[in-house]
Parts: C-alpha cells; structure tokens; sequence
C-alpha cells in the first residue's frame, strides 16, 4: 500500500518506463550517429571518435612526423585520441544524463545499467 491508501497505476509506470526505455535508445543512437574531435600537439594530430567512442577519423599532419622520433608521434596520437573521448564522455554525460536521473540513476544508478 502506497500512504494516502492508492494504489499505484501499474500500466501507467510500465507506459512511463517504456517511454524512457525509447527516449535512452533514441539518445544512443543519437551518440552513435554524432562525431566528436580531440587534438594534441596544437592540432598536429587530430581525433574524431563517436559520441560512443568509437574511434572514427585520426588526421597528421606531416609536421609531426619525424622518421627519427617516432615516440613523439604516438604520444600525440594517444593524446588526440584520449582528448576526443573525453569530448565524447562530456557528450554522453549531457545526453544520457538527464535520463539516468528519471530511471532514477542520479547517483544510485540501476543494476546492469551503464550509468
């Protein structure tokens, strides 16, 4: 028993559930679709990865490449690469969000889910 003697309106918490499912699914696809980019070096390297991660795009410039310091080189790459990610995280974050707030993911988060 919910206090005040109601009852809770079983289909309508399964509506808003569904609801919310479709709103997060739209949201990831949303991410999937959207490319973020990250850059180190002052943009001698340049990253695009997916709001999800996914690692799409990766441009040098022919400044930074030295056949004698190819460490250099990889640090930078690293470095775009982790930056991009980063931009995609700060893009998740906005996007899904607000909806881990309304499955009631603000902090508690649900089991099996990412947030």
């Amino acid at each position: 028993m919910i206090p005040g003697g109601g009852q809770p309106n079983m289909q309508q918490l399964l509506q808003q559930a569904q609801k919310m499912q479709q709103d997060l699914q739209q949201a990831q696809e949303e991410l999937a679709r959207t490319e973020v980019d990250g850059q180190a070096g002052g943009g001698l390297v340049q990253a695009t990865v997916t709001g999800a991660g996914e690692l799409r795009a990766l441009k040098i410039d022919p400044k930074a490449v030295d056949p004698e310091d190819t460490e250099t080189l990889a640090d930078l790459v690293v470095a775009a690469v982790q930056a991009a990610n980063e931009n995609a995280q700060a893009l998740q974050q906005q996007k899904l969000g607000p909806l881990a707030q309304g499955l009631g993911g603000g902090g508690s988060g649900i089991p099996g889910l990412p947030f």
